[in-house]
Parts: structure tokens; C-alpha cells; sequence
């Protein structure tokens, strides 16, 4: 398990994963502070996929600060200070990045849908956009949730528009 693995560490590592290039990991204090970290290294991570467009990595590093800020907000709900875990993967075809907490999870049916672009309720939305932005920016978006935490799986697939 994830939140088992990453409990009371705290750094950078490179693994050789199953890919050739293999994965980062990084452990991530639960504070906003490190946003902009975990955004520049997932983007220089998968800027190293040669079929990768530029555009694709701007998602790829939205989607992932999103789900890294959605678990500073969980963990902070219940004063829980152990690392975030986010892992990025160059996996062949595709970018795979894993966001885990330790927060109190929550329900993923229980998130609505936004509005449209341009109709007028969606200026009614000024949080929760983070779910929604996965979903749309990300090949494959899946959040497995429980009380112990977690785990946001971002997809990115080299060579998609």
C-alpha cells in the first residue's frame, strides 16, 4: 500500500520502475508551499517523453498540482502531517501519476459535475474545479478513496492532442 510506504519520509528519489526511463517519487510535506515543486519536477519528468507535446505536459502538471492540492486540504482537515506521496512514471506509451494522502477520504459520486464553460452558473464556481479538471485534462482520471486516504492515478498518453 501506498500510505503505508511513505509514512514518516521525506525526500526525492528516482526508481528504475518497469519502464525503461523509470519513475520519480517524491515525498511532499502537506503545505501549499511545495506546489510549485511538484510542478516543476512532474514537468520535467515527463517533458523527457520525446512524443510528448508541450501542451499535454502543461495538463500534466495542472491535473497533478490539483490533486496534490486537493490532499493538502484533506490531510490539513485532520491535522495529519505525514508526506504526501506523488509519483511519476514514464510507463511507454503513457505518464502515469500517482497522488496519495493520508486524509480522511471522501466520496467521488458526491462531486458534481460543473456546469459548461459558458454558461452563467459556472461563475458560481470558484472551488471544486479540481475533480472536474482531472477528468477532462487526463487521458484516465481514478481516485480510490477510504478513510485511511487517497490515491489519485493521473494518466497521461504519449502521442493524444
Amino acid at each position: 500500500c501506498h500510505r503505508r510506504r511513505c509514512r514518516g519520509r521525506s525526500g526525492i528519489g528516482v526508481k528504475g520502475g518497469t519502464s525503461p526511463k523509470g519513475a520519480v517519487e517524491l515525498l511532499v510535506p502537506p503545505r501549499s508551499e511545495y506546489l510549485q515543486l511538484v510542478r516543476a519536477i512532474v514537468g520535467a519528468t515527463a517533458a523527457l517523453e520525446d512524443g510528448l507535446h508541450s501542451g499535454r505536459v502543461a495538463d500534466l502538471r495542472l491535473v497533478a498540482s490539483e490533486a496534490v492540492a486537493n490532499a493538502i486540504v484533506a490531510q490539513g482537515s485532520i491535522l495529519a502531517a505525514d508526506p504526501i506521496l506523488v509519483r511519476c512514471e514514464l510507463a511507454g506509451d503513457r505518464i502515469v501519476v500517482e497522488v496519495t494522502d493520508h486524509g480522511p477520504g471522501f466520496d467521488l459520486t458526491a462531486v458534481p459535475e460543473l456546469p459548461e464553460v459558458e454558461t452563467p452558473e459556472r461563475l458560481r464556481h470558484e472551488s471544486g474545479l479540481g475533480v472536474s479538471l482531472m477528468r477532462r485534462l487526463s487521458d484516465a482520471a481514478e481516485v480510490e478513496s477510504g478513510p485511511g486516504g487517497t490515491l489519485v492515478r493521473l494518466v497521461i498518453t504519449v502521442g493524444n492532442a
